[in-house]
């Protein structure tokens, strides 16, 4: 079994659900733009902090995959968010809920049309129960809203998002062999740097609305949590499992998102909240069973 992993997976999707929950309480305090900006800054000053040495060893081969690197930050933690964030002033939460649950399709996809891997039966079955869940969340247990769905610019940003995310995340098996804390500070630099052309874009013919305080807890916690603990564990996790078997967690995000809206929004919790999360974790159980199976039989035979 890999234990370390699933923890790791647990906890990235956490934090990235209280990144929406805190994406939300954002609104009206701080411009997304200047968010995106910020949390980067701060993540690399933090990230910087403490691993200055580990690059100084590291020197020639990010001297020879700077570009690839660099490429990793603006693409997976930038390019992703922005679309993210631009797409949900366009289209509901709900549409979002849904088109983001692609994820670990696109990731199926890509992997065999790159790498030929294949997924396996278990892993496509676990997959479309964690895609129900996903569906039952996102429409109260009323599947028939699917057919009300309101299509805009939105969505389509947000399908962009899905191919991009799931194109980090496959485009991980190119990763150089570096220390975590050289790839996590490389990529935290790399998504700074695409911020530059977004904030100028936005910001070239007005001036900047500095954030309130609640604004400047949003970017704390951003810079800190999603962007370096959550982007460090998945990224560890993904060189553990495979992005095939880590992608399927990804389906826990919004499940975790409606349970910190209940705590800390104060939003109403229902039964199709409760069915939701066992799907979820149902399909996560049976694409992972066969490692699991033979985990326990490993340890009973010890």
């Amino acid at each position: 079994m890999s234990l370390r992993a699933y923890a790791l997976l647990i906890l990235t999707n956490f934090l990235w659900a209280g990144n929406s929950v805190a994406g939300k309480l954002a609104v009206g305090h701080i411009e997304p733009v200047l968010l995106t900006t910020l949390r980067w800054v701060f993540a690399c000053l933090l990230i910087l902090a403490i691993c200055i040495p580990q690059l100084k060893r590291d020197l020639p081969v990010i001297t020879a995959k700077w570009p690839l690197l660099l490429a990793y930050g603006a693409i997976g933690f930038t390019l992703f968010n922005l679309l993210l964030y631009m797409a949900l002033t366009h289209t509901s939460t709900v549409n979002v809920m849904i088109e983001q649950a692609g994820i670990p399709l696109v990731i199926f996809v890509l992997n065999f049309a790159l790498f030929r891997l294949r997924a396996t039966l278990a892993q496509i079955a676990g997959f479309i129960l964690t895609f129900c869940g996903v569906l039952v969340t996102a429409t109260h247990g009323d599947i028939r809203q699917l057919l009300h769905l309101d299509l805009n610019i939105g969505d389509a940003m947000m399908l962009v998002a899905v191919l991009v995310y799931a194109g980090y995340t496959a485009a991980l098996r190119w990763k150089p062999d570096l220390h975590w804390k050289t790839f996590l500070a490389t990529s935290c630099i790399g998504a700074l740097v695409a911020c530059v052309p977004a904030l100028i874009w936005r910001y070239h013919d007005m001036p900047v609305v500095w954030p309130d305080a609640r604004g400047w807890w949003v970017v704390a916690y951003a810079a800190v949590f999603p962007s370096l603990i959550a982007a460090g564990a998945y990224i560890a996790a993904n060189a553990l499992i495979g992005s095939n078997r880590a992608g399927i967690f990804i389906n826990l995000l919004p499940i975790f998102g409606v349970f910190l809206a209940v705590l800390i929004l104060r939003e109403p919790l229902h039964g199709f909240h409760i069915a939701a999360l066992g799907l979820v974790c149902a399909g996560i159980l049976l694409a992972e069973w066969t490692r699991i199976r033979a985990g326990l039989l490993t340890q009973l035979r010890n």
